[in-house]
């Protein structure tokens, strides 16, 4: 199998043509990318069930809209949480964040300032440290080699993500957001109607 360079905490923008009405529009941020394959969560999914109905305990930390999101088609019975962590290498030493071996308690850095939360964790434990958090039912996963096959189908663009992408309060609007804010022709995409029919 040849080498994959990994897409890990890059967005995932579903282009015009994409027909699979799962990632219709959808912009799904890559949590983990490898040669056995990969896992995002589609950002701009909410759904009308807010975080205190199945997860109380984090409600509090979550920011608007205070709702889960449908991260996508697999597992939908199962919950993620990804939150904002300011600081690039996380907790300072000695801080309640960090095990003696200086690992960081109830979460792991994804890219940058992203993380993934460990929701059995304690939320007090976190709660300081959270720049934002989000929580998603479910996720989007491709087996090895599958992604890289829709990529070379142009079923998606890859973007670089930005930490507000996590936590963006108008969700609806991220898909051509992300695009417009593209530094080459992907930008002229975000005025791509909603109906191709009507273009």
């Amino acid at each position: 199998m040849t080498e994959v360079s990994s897409l890990t905490g890059r967005l995932l923008v579903a282009t015009p043509a994409l027909a699979d009405p799962n990632f219709d529009r959808a912009v799904v941020l890559l949590l983990d990318h490898d040669e056995e394959g990969s896992l995002g969560v589609v950002l701009n999914r909410p759904t009308p069930v807010g975080v205190g109905d199945i997860l109380a305990s984090w409600a509090g930390l979550t920011g608007e809209p205070d709702v889960v999101f449908q991260g996508g088609p697999v597992s939908l019975d199962s919950a993620l949480g990804v939150a904002v962590i300011p600081g690039d290498e996380g907790a300072p030493p000695g801080s309640r964040l960090r095990t003696g071996g200086g690992e960081p308690i109830g979460w792991r850095r994804v890219h940058g300032a992203i993380c993934l939360v460990d929701l059995d964790a304690p939320p007090e434990l976190l709660a300081a440290a959270l720049g934002s958090l989000r929580i998603f039912a479910g996720y989007a996963g491709w087996g090895p080699g599958q992604l890289e096959t829709e990529l070379t189908d142009g079923a998606w663009y890859v973007v670089e993500s930005e930490p507000g992408d996590v936590s963006s309060p108008r969700p609806e609007n991220l898909w051509r957001a992300v695009l417009r804010r593209q530094r080459s022709e992907l930008a002229m995409v975000a005025t791509y109607p909603d109906d191709p029919s009507l273009n």
